[in-house]
């Protein structure tokens, strides 16, 4: 609703354009109001407030009385009710030759009453906050990691895939398959990777799911020792893990999969080596601009972007009829975030990111 002061300012705006020629109606519309509206404002000697806000409205006819909603709560406490949600009260009521009101007045009448609670052994919902975001503006400072499963020849067993990624360059940094899960083997992984990239100063952030191997008192240890700092997905959702969950379905979806299970650890070991090779130095990643992920970590995507831009921006040059607008942006894609939050995903170009 428009408030009094800005009635009479709106009303002075229009007087004094139509006094300049315009009409009445084009003004209106510049002020985004009708000009019914201006009509109805000005058809007294002075414009007055609102009276909406005050008007005498007879209740609803359909609305409980206090009566009836006084029946409804004596009813849900009831010892036989008092367990039961009213999806379950209303029918229930109704196999008796009663109705009070519909389900969504009994859930109303309940939630005024301060008793629309969760009942019973099960444990409520909880809303647990959204991890922490990170941002990764160099390789080594954000990783990602996590645990998928092999099929073997047998029935119900699974080898696990214990794989960490960069979430920078999208390089895999280390990886390990066990017939089973153990936080002393994700405590080796990580150590073994830091080793190999040369991790030494501390901060670097390592996120996984919610996991005992992730979570593990040997793991944890380890990280504090490295000067990694953890975080950890909430429970049940993968979304906060997806770059890792972006990289097992690129594994088990490449045509490369086996057809069959793995007969053995060996052989899918000797798989998983094959394609960590083929993913790090031949693949062309659509979240980095096609490039390879060891080009992204060891910084020389940066020539070959160039490279590639002045190929195009010849092409142009030489058929500019065939060029509607500018040439494919192949700019080095910059800082990369895991889990941002919402005025993170404002400021920052984050789709060009995607895993």
């Amino acid at each position: 609703m428009i408030s009094l002061s800005d009635r009479h300012k709106a009303v002075n705006l229009i007087e004094e354009a139509v006094e300049a020629g315009a009409w009445a109606g084009n003004a209106c519309d510049m002020l985004e109001i009708s000009l019914r509206t201006y009509q109805r404002w000005t058809q007294e000697d002075e414009v007055k407030e609102d009276g909406r806000p005050q008007a005498e409205r007879p209740a609803p006819a359909n609305k409980l009385s206090l009566e009836e909603r006084q029946q409804i709560l004596a009813i849900c406490n009831r010892e036989d009710y008092r367990s039961l949600p009213p999806s379950q009260i209303v029918p229930a009521l109704a196999d008796q030759g009663i109705y009070l009101a519909s389900e969504a007045s009994f859930y109303r009448v309940l939630r005024e009453a301060n008793q629309l609670h969760h009942r019973g052994k099960a444990q409520a919902l909880r809303n647990v906050a959204k991890p922490k975001g990170y941002r990764a503006t160099g390789p080594n400072q954000v990783w990602s990691w996590d645990i998928t499963y092999l099929a073997t020849v047998v029935s119900g067993l699974f080898y696990r895939l214990y794989l960490v990624m960069d979430i920078y360059s999208r390089k895999i940094i280390g990886w390990e398959i066990h017939d089973h899960e153990k936080a002393e083997y994700a405590a080796l992984l990580i150590r073994k990777a830091c080793l190999a990239e040369g991790v030494t100063e501390k901060g670097l952030v390592l996120h996984a799911d919610n996991g005992s191997p992730m979570k593990g008192a040997t793991m944890l240890a380890t990280l504090q020792r490295l000067g990694v700092v953890p975080s950890f997905s909430r429970p049940s959702v993968s979304n906060d893990n997806p770059y890792s969950e972006s990289l097992f379905g690129t594994l088990k979806y490449t045509p490369a999969y086996p057809s069959k299970p793995f007969k053995s650890l060996e052989e899918a070991r000797t798989w998983v080596h094959d394609f960590v090779s083929w993913y790090n130095e031949a693949h062309r990643h659509s979240g980095i601009r096609f490039v390879m992920p060891a080009e992204r970590h060891n910084g020389s995507d940066h020539q070959i972007l160039a490279a590639r831009k002045a190929v195009y921006e010849t092409a142009k040059q030489r058929r500019p009829e065939r060029w509607s607008g500018e040439t494919r942006n192949w700019s080095p894609v910059g800082e990369v975030w895991l889990n941002p939050d919402k005025e993170s995903v404002l400021n920052s170009d984050i789709r060009d990111q995607a895993a």
